[in-house]
C-alpha cells in the first residue's frame, strides 16, 4: 500500500490512509460466519472464506503493476505448497529474474492466503526464454512469520553481489543496519495449555482447541520469537541496540487477537491498541530467558520512532550531499 505506485508515480496510500482502508474493507473480506457446529463443519471442509472480495479489491487497486515497479525495495515472502519451500519476491530479484517479476496483486493474494482462512493461490509467469513458471502459494507467514531476518539476509545478498546501493558496506556490517520491526500483535497463550493437556490430543486437538489452533500458533509464535531473539541479541552484542526497534503487543485479549473478527468495534479496538503501543516502554529480549522485558535505557516506542526518523533523515541528507559532490567532480 505504501510502495505501489498510482498513475502519477506516487504511493497509492499514505500511512494515515491505511486505517480507513481496513475499516472499510475488512468486514467484507472477513464477513461474519455462522458459529457452532455448522460453522465448524464448514471450516473442516474448506477455507473459512472464499477470498473473492479480497482478490477483487487487490486486483482493482494494483492492476497490472509488477514487483519491479514498486517505488521502494520490497521483500515479500510466500510458501510454495507444491515444492514445500519458501518463495521470496523482491524488487531486486524481479529486476534480474523476469520469472520473479510477478503481478503485485498475485504476490499480495499469495502472501495473505492464511491456511484454514483463505484459499491458496496459483499463477504463472514466464522466464526470459518464455518458459512458463508455476507458483502454488500460501501465506508467507508459514515461512517467515517475522520477516526481519529475511530482510537482513536479502540486503546482505545484495552487498555480496556488489550492488552499488549498499557500497561500501560489508556483508556482515550489521552495526550499520537500521531495523524497525512492526509486529501485528499476538495473544498471550503462555498459560492456556500445558503438557498434560497436549499429551492427550490427536490431530483434531492440535488443529482446533478452545477456539484456536495450538499447532499453527506454536509454529508461528516460535519462528517469530526466535527471529526477535536473534536480531535483539545480535544488536546488543554489537552495542548498537538503538538501531533495532521491535514494536509488538504480545498480550492481546479477546477478539483483538483474532485473525478475522472484523466488526467495527473490534477494528476500532485494534486502532486503540496501536495508539497505546506508542506510549509503552521500548522492550528488548532478555538474553537469558528469551522474553521481552522493558528496556529502561530507552524511552517509549513513540520517542524511539522519532529517533529513527532523525537517523533516516540524517542518512538521506548525507547520501544526497555525496551524490552532489560526485556529480560536481
Amino acid at each position: 500500500m505504501l510502495t505501489a505506485p498510482n498513475a502519477d508515480g506516487r504511493p497509492l496510500f499514505a500511512a494515515k490512509d491505511i486505517n480507513a482502508f481496513y475499516l472499510e474493507h475488512c468486514p467484507k473480506i472477513f464477513p461474519r460466519v455462522k458459529r457452532g457446529p455448522l460453522g465448524l463443519l464448514k471450516s473442516i471442509k474448506g477455507p473459512k472464506y472464499n477470498g473473492k472480495y479480497l482478490h477483487s479489491v487487490v486486483r482493482k487497486l494494483l492492476g497490472e503493476t509488477r514487483v519491479s515497479q514498486a517505488l521502494q525495495n520490497i521483500v515479500v515472502p510466500a510458501f510454495d505448497i507444491k515444492l514445500l519451500q519458501p518463495i521470496i519476491f523482491s524488487r531486486y530479484d524481479a529486476q534480474s529474474d523476469v520469472s520473479k517479476d510477478a503481478l503485485l496483486s498475485d504476490v499480495c493474494i499469495s502472501t495473505s492466503a492464511a491456511p484454514t482462512y483463505l484459499p491458496g493461490h496459483h499463477f504463472e509467469t514466464t522466464d526470459r526464454h518464455s518458459k512458463p513458471r508455476a507458483f502454488n502459494l500460501i501465506d508467507g507467514g508459514v515461512a517467515a512469520n517475522n520477516p526481519t531476518l529475511l530482510a537482513m539476509t536479502h540486503v546482505s545478498k545484495q552487498i555480496l553481489m556488489g550492488n552499488n546501493d549498499f557500497f561500501p558496506i560489508k556483508p556482515a556490517d550489521y552495526g550499520k543496519f537500521l531495523i524497525l520491526s512492526l509486529g501485528t500483535g499476538s495473544a498471550k497463550l503462555a498459560d492456556k495449555f500445558d503438557a498434560a493437556q497436549c499429551s492427550k490430543w490427536g490431530i483434531f486437538g492440535w488443529l482446533y482447541n478452545k477456539g484456536v489452533s495450538p499447532l499453527i500458533d506454536s509454529f508461528c509464535q516460535a519462528s517469530a520469537h526466535l527471529v526477535d531473539i536473534h536480531a535483539s541479541v545480535l544488536f546488543q552484542a554489537l552495542h548498537c541496540e538503538r538501531r533495532y526497534l521491535r514494536i509488538q503487543d504480545d498480550d492481546l485479549k479477546g477478539n483483538t487477537c483474532s485473525v478475522d473478527v472484523a466488526t467495527p468495534e473490534n477494528l476500532n479496538m485494534l486502532v486503540d491498541v496501536g495508539k497505546a503501543l506508542l506510549k509503552k516502554q521500548v522492550c528488548r529480549v532478555d538474553v537469558e530467558t528469551g522474553k521481552s522485558v522493558p528496556d529502561l535505557k530507552r524511552g517509549t516506542n513513540e520517542e524511539e520512532l522519532i529517533h529513527f526518523a532523525r537517523m533516516l533523515s540524517h542518512e538521506r541528507k548525507s547520501r544526497l550531499q555525496k551524490k552532489q559532490s560526485s556529480a560536481a567532480k
